[in-house]
């Protein structure tokens, strides 16, 4: 952008939140019902809150209870509770029921409930605008705001830049939300938070955050085929040993039926494709019946924070702090991550208003970052910590034993283990193509499985087309030199949406790069191996429109 841009109209605020997720939305309430005169404004790039918001979900309701302790009486989308908690080892065509006595005590759902995340944050923002906070969807936040070295706030991409970065005719400047504190609520990988890391050094002394990409597909299936408040979780097929992740199936509210599959991102085979193997996974005799008469709604992945305990970063610094996945609080053995989102969220506020209360500004909530071990997130946390390393070690059927025995020996107050760490990022776990099999994956069949641009289309994903590029490469020789040559073009396959491709012309490779196709699962900004590949916001509003997800 030319330096003769127009000055940035600003907005002061006493809170800025980034992001209407479960965390975001948490703090947002939590800040006025401690002090209703603060003024808090929710920033969202999604078109409408919940737009971007994509989990399988079953939710622990400890972070409702806490935040608005009458939800039960309300005309609420949290509507099925758990009834049957299933889990089984799936071979090539059996699947073993695993006996729910051997599982630790905090593995069970029952007390849980079956939902669409999205539609709890539409209702959680109701709840934040009833009480006078304001939220503002369709605006992504692109740049940090700084001050003597605190964080003073964000600004707003702006709107109706041409590819070629010049203004087009309805270009609009991106506004400046400035606040005595800022909070990130971005979710796994966000690119703001990203900076603030690198920026603040916050992930010194932690291990590599770990990443899985979850893949999800909605399904309304015959009513003799649905059964209310139905949990399953499996691992094993279609996924080898060395390769770590799992699935589920929730059914709930009218015939629906949430499906979906989770692949860690530290495999190492670059022809491993997690949306083909998704396909596959419903294929199996113990799953594909659910299916037979029932119609496909909706499609979406997201990237996944695995790291637990050991690999959340250090959480505030001077003007604000990390909440929610951004934070990287999930539950990777429970696949539950929004209680800990809410609870984070309702803490930060709580230190935030404290500091407001006190007449400070700007400076940093260390008593938060001291909070959060001490509390319900810090031992949900500790309990499971083991798990994901082990897995990675081990392999899934030794590992998950192991993590399974040193859960249950938490629960009892100890460990043999310690607190393993994770090695290697994930960006650094592929292998050369040479070294690596091809996986040849069967063609879908349009009517259980399916290819990648159909599933897109069911996402409702729409960019604007005139804008400049939101998946930046540093360096296109060495994504030839490397990622087509020695890795064999992996962004091809661990791309859920067909952004990426490698095309022949006159003999040589070409890089693709579909961006109105993008789901914003952040998957390339984390995989790639050479670091080379950097997801930033496109202009506000574009990507998927999740409904009912």
């Amino acid at each position: 952008m030319s330096s003769d841009m127009p000055a940035r109209e600003a907005m002061e605020f006493d809170v800025v939140i980034v992001g209407a997720g479960p965390a975001g939305l948490a703090a947002a309430i939590r800040l006025k019902q401690l002090a209703p005169d603060l003024g808090v404004v929710v920033v969202e790039k999604g078109s409408e809150v919940g737009a971007h918001i994509l989990s399988g979900a079953v939710i622990d309701p400890i972070g409702l209870d806490r935040l608005l302790p009458e939800w039960r009486t309300e005309d609420t989308p949290i509507k099925t509770p758990v009834r049957d908690d299933r889990f089984y080892w799936l071979g090539q065509s059996a699947a073993l029921r695993l006996p729910n006595f051997l599982l630790p005590p905090l593995m069970s759902n029952h007390g849980n409930y079956i939902v669409s995340l999205g539609n709890v944050c539409r209702w959680l923002a109701t709840k934040a605008e009833a009480l006078g906070v304001e939220i503002y969807p369709g605006f992504a936040a692109t740049e940090v705001l700084t001050e003597d070295g605190a964080v003073a706030g964000v600004a707003i991409g702006d709107m109706g830049i041409a590819k070629d970065g010049k203004p087009r005719s309805d270009f609009t400047r991106g506004m400046e939300l400035r606040g005595k504190y800022t909070l990130f609520a971005e979710g796994a990988r966000g690119s703001l938070s990203k900076q603030l890391i690198e920026t603040y050094g916050l992930a010194n002394g932690s291990e590599p955050q770990k990443f899985g990409l979850g893949l999800k597909e909605l399904w309304q299936v015959a009513p003799d085929k649905h059964k209310p408040g139905l949990v399953q979780h499996s691992f094993g097929w279609p996924l080898d040993n060395s390769t770590g992740g799992g699935s589920y199936l929730y059914h709930f509210d009218d015939n629906l039926v949430s499906v979906g599959f989770v692949v860690h991102l530290n495999y190492s085979n670059p022809y491993i494709s997690p949306f083909e193997e998704f396909q596959r996974f419903k294929t199996h005799p113990a799953i594909r019946s659910v299916f037979e008469g029932g119609k496909r709604l909706s499609y979406g992945a997201r990237a996944i924070t695995e790291g637990g305990y050991q690999s959340v970063p250090k959480l505030s610094f001077p003007g604000g702090a990390l909440i929610g996945c951004a934070a990287g609080f999930v539950n990777v053995p429970r696949i539950k991550g929004s209680h800990n989102a809410i609870l984070s969220g309702m803490l930060a506020a709580e230190h935030a208003a404290e500091a407001l209360s006190e007449g400070r500004a700007n400076d940093e909530l260390a008593s938060y970052d001291a909070a959060w071990p001490e509390g319900d997130i810090g031992q949900d946390l500790w309990k499971v910590r083991n798990a994901k390393p082990l897995w990675s070690k081990l392999g899934t059927f030794i590992g998950i034993a192991a993590g399974g025995l040193d859960m249950w020996c938490n629960t009892l107050g100890f460990s043999l283990l310690g607190t393993l760490g994770h090695g290697k990022s994930d960006a650094d776990t592929l292998k050369p193509a040479a070294a690596c099999q091809p996986i040849a994956y069967p063609r879908p069949d349009g009517k259980l499985t399916f290819d990648r641009l159909s599933s897109v289309f069911l996402s409702s994903t729409n960019h604007e087309e005139d804008q400049p590029p939101h998946l930046k490469v540093a360096d296109m020789a060495l994504q030839k030199a490397s990622e087509h040559v020695v890795y064999a073009g992996p962004s091809a396959r661990y791309c859920p949406a067909g952004v990426y491709e490698w095309v022949e012309e006159g003999g040589q490779p070409r890089y693709v790069i579909n961006a109105q196709n993008c789901v914003h699962c952040k998957t390339c900004d984390i995989k790639d191996p050479n670091r080379n590949i950097t997801w930033v916001p496109p202009e506000g509003g574009g990507g998927p429109k999740y409904s009912d997800m």
